[in-house]
């Protein structure tokens, strides 16, 4: 095992700039349509997670699977697929890779057969301590086909000596640590389940006689199911017979839910604790001009990302807003490889100067956030190679000076901007006039708390305070796990 621990440290990923979301999941029961409604469920969750997609059903006797590389209206878009897919429960998955490699083996929702019935499992977040828990399976016999950290729970389930499957559940999440949100299909029953924390989301909606779990409100509206709440930190919802049982096994905590769901990874429209994302990143737009005393003539997004914290900014500021920048919204996450020759021009692929609105003038940019700073630096000179005179850089969050180990792809400590320059010093890098992150308090204030409990903080904020709230078991210095078997990759198995 030393061996392929050692394996285990390598690195296989080259980050790009911008934070990467995590997974969208999505479960219905009790429905003629389930596999459809999923499908339609998944495309409102496509924010989430662009690398691969699935579906399993259950038709009261067997279970039926498809998973695909790519996007959801691109594979589950035909009645023929969707036919391969009976049943009246489905759960579905978004996958983004945070650990395990880019492959079809790696694309959930995963499936296995247990003593108590088959059982479906589709997974959003990072254990901490799965390399821990998979080495301890190995050694005792335990065969892995996927290189994820999901499978690691589902092992744990098929493991469990508890006859009954929710029992094999419960089981297998004492033993887990880490942000998570689980939707499981065991036979006729849906099983949706958060981490103690609430680190990661997970809501429940009605759709006539169908309960629906979802990564975000966004996807009950999507088929139309109303919203009923959220599924609650350490809870286990079960659906069953059509009815709601709630569980919870774990030892009471107080909720500290991912603050970068609210800075960024949640599509705007959706709800969290109340509030659409959208009213919170105003609010983040505001507090930071609240903080700030630069003249300008024109407050410009950085689109998609900061259009709601500038327009807040610019409201506050009564600053004239004003769309500087022109993204294209027909580039996917890959287009060409470029040569070496034209690889600065990659940015102009989604973004391109709007000089009637920037020549000559005083340009506040706002974005959500600065992750290695490098998109941030052509950005900037784009604005000034369009004709704006100055250009002051806004950001409506403070300083990522810490990596991520609860399911957010992002760069390692080393490759963080803020992490390694000062304020100054990253002004200096990205060539602007002025440089101005959101205060930890402005950020605290923008979501309604008077401050931060430093004793135990309302929200999940390592990002910046480097305060982890689920001890990283796992953590080998610098290096991200991102592969965790000996098959390569590359031949995408």
């Amino acid at each position: 095992m030393k061996k392929i621990t050692k394996m285990q440290k390598t690195k296989f990923k080259i980050y790009d700039p911008k934070l990467k979301e995590e997974c969208g999941v999505f479960g219905i029961s009790n429905t003629n349509d389930s596999a459809a409604l999923t499908a339609l469920g998944l495309h409102a969750l496509q924010h989430r997670g662009q690398e691969g997609c699935g579906i399993v059903t259950f038709d009261g006797k067997k279970y039926h699977s498809e998973k695909r590389f790519g996007l959801v209206g691109d594979n589950f878009n035909k009645e023929k697929v969707l036919k391969k897919l009976p049943g009246n429960f489905a759960i579905g998955h978004n996958r983004y890779s945070t650990t395990g490699g880019t492959a079809l083996r790696n694309v959930q929702p995963f499936f296995a057969d247990t003593n108590a019935g088959g059982i479906g499992v589709a997974h959003n977040g990072n254990l901490t301590n799965a390399i821990t828990l998979r080495n301890k399976l190995v050694n005792e016999g335990a065969i892995f086909y996927t290189t994820s950290d999901t499978e690691t729970i589902v092992q744990l389930v098929a493991k469990s000596k508890r006859k009954k499957i929710i029992d094999k559940v419960i089981d297998a999440l004492f033993q887990i640590q880490g942000g998570y949100a689980l939707v499981m299909l065991a036979q006729n029953t849906l099983i949706g389940v958060r981490d103690p924390l609430g680190i990661r989301p997970l809501v429940i909606g009605k759709l006539k006689n169908s309960y629906v779990f979802a990564s975000e409100t966004c996807a009950l509206d999507i088929i139309g199911a109303k919203f009923i709440r959220e599924v609650e930190n350490g809870e286990i919802v079960c659906i069953d017979n059509d009815e709601i049982k709630s569980l919870k096994p774990f030892p009471q905590k107080k909720i500290r839910p991912c603050i970068f769901e609210y800075i960024y990874f949640s599509r705007p429209d959706s709800i969290l604790n109340g509030k659409t994302a959208y009213e919170y990143r105003k609010k983040f737009g505001e507090y930071l001009a609240n903080e700030d005393d630069v003249n300008a003539d024109v407050v410009v997004p950085v689109p998609d990302s900061g259009n709601a914290a500038a327009l807040g900014y610019s409201q506050k500021k009564g600053i004239t807003f004003d769309l500087g920048l022109i993204r294209n919204h027909y580039v996917g996450r890959t287009f060409i490889e470029p040569g070496q020759k034209i690889r600065s021009l990659g940015v102009k692929l989604k973004l391109n100067a709007n000089t009637s609105s920037i020549k000559n003038k005083k340009i506040i940019l706002v974005d959500d956030s600065l992750v290695r700073g490098t998109t941030s630096e052509k950005i900037v000179k784009m604005l000034y190679d369009g004709g704006a005179k100055e250009v002051h850089m806004r950001i409506a969050c403070p300083e990522i000076k810490y990596p991520d180990f609860y399911g957010v792809d992002m760069p390692t400590k080393k490759e963080l901007l803020a992490a390694n320059k000062s304020v100054e010093e990253i002004c200096k890098f990205i060539t602007a006039k002025s440089l101005k992150f959101l205060s930890i308090h402005g950020l605290y204030n923008a979501m309604g708390y008077e401050k931060r409990n430093e004793a135990y903080p309302q929200l999940t904020d390592h990002y910046f305070t480097g305060d982890y709230p689920v001890k990283v078991i796992d953590e080998l210095g610098d290096d991200k796990v991102t592969q965790l078997s000996l098959l390569s990759t590359a031949s995408n198995n």
